[in-house]
């Protein structure tokens, strides 16, 4: 099972405070950095000192880590122009050394789209359809031919299709709940289907899905990669859990039954029940980006017991 650190900036975080982040999630072992792609902070608060871009935040980290995988979970389709997109994700992988990964999603947050002029179209996942063609596509147009690519929302016309990541190919993620859709979508492109703060019930559910979706598309279902996203607050004690679910606003019951949170052993347990069900891959939601013990704790105490 890898362990995934995921953040979500947003919510009131700095740049330096990513990197440190980061460099702690690369320094205590876990398998990469993650972080969501929103421009407006959700629920109370003033999310201070304001958003950061999430491909100029990776920009960054590419250049300041060196062994950690870095990602969008997810980034919106409807924040950038597909082309762009190709250009600024290839050109980050670059600058890594071959280690980053797209999330990518159709989009959801209409307020942060009002806040900072973005059209938000009403027809999303059409969209995302056909932003998936190109990024792909764009990526695996061998170098000196031209991409084309003619749709109802995108034209592209004698593309240079360039510049080419550092990776033979850049790993997609896709990610949700809809039943028939995203599991169609799933099988024709990701390399990793993630399903996002879902009950072990509701993804065995999920991944079940996308693996008939795979079957009838003529994939093996088992290249695909099955993965969660949950929320982490994990303490030595009853005391510390406390601490940390009130630092986030939290309840340790909600907590407890919608995230991993608890004791050490606690937390193991329910990531062996994700484990059964075909999971490979925990991002865990860090929402208190001061608290770098509660990394530590995660990577001694439970990523150890994992491995």
């Amino acid at each position: 099972m890898d362990l995934r650190i995921f953040t979500e900036p947003q919510q009131g975080a700095s740049y330096d405070t990513l990197l440190t982040v980061a460099k702690a999630t690369e320094d205590l072992g876990f398998d990469a950095f993650f972080r969501s792609d929103h421009y407006l902070r959700m629920g109370d608060g003033d999310g201070l000192p304001g958003p950061t871009d999430a491909w100029i935040t990776l920009a960054g980290l590419a250049r300041e880590t060196k062994r950690i995988r870095l990602g969008t979970l997810m980034t919106a389709a409807t924040f950038r122009l597909p082309g762009v997109l190709a250009i600024q994700v290839a050109q980050v992988d670059r600058m890594s050394g071959g280690r980053v990964e797209l999330g990518l999603g159709a989009g959801w947050y209409e307020e942060e789209h009002k806040a900072y002029g973005i059209p938000f179209p009403k027809e999303k996942f059409a969209r995302l359809e056909e932003q998936l063609a190109i990024v792909t596509g764009l990526w695996a147009t061998e170098t000196g031919k031209t991409f084309d690519f003619q749709g109802e929302h995108y034209r592209l016309s004698e593309s240079p299709a360039l510049p080419k990541p550092a990776q033979t190919k850049v790993p997609v993620l896709i990610g949700g709940l809809g039943a028939s859709r995203t599991p169609r979508l799933a099988a024709q492109y990701a390399d990793e289907f993630n399903v996002p703060f879902a009950s072990i019930e509701d993804s065995e559910r999920q991944f079940g899905r996308v693996r008939d979706a795979a079957r009838t598309a003529g994939r093996d279902a088992d290249d695909i990669v099955y993965s969660n996203a949950l929320v982490a607050c994990v303490g030595r004690d009853d005391q510390e859990v406390a601490r940390r679910a009130a630092a986030i606003g939290r309840e340790v019951d909600e907590l407890k039954a919608n995230g991993l949170a608890g004791s050490p052993a606690e937390v193991v347990d329910k990531i062996g029940r994700y484990a059964a069900t075909g999971s490979s891959r925990i991002y865990l939601q860090i929402l208190d980006l001061s608290d770098l013990d509660h990394l530590e704790l995660i990577s001694s105490q439970v990523q150890s017991q994992l491995s």
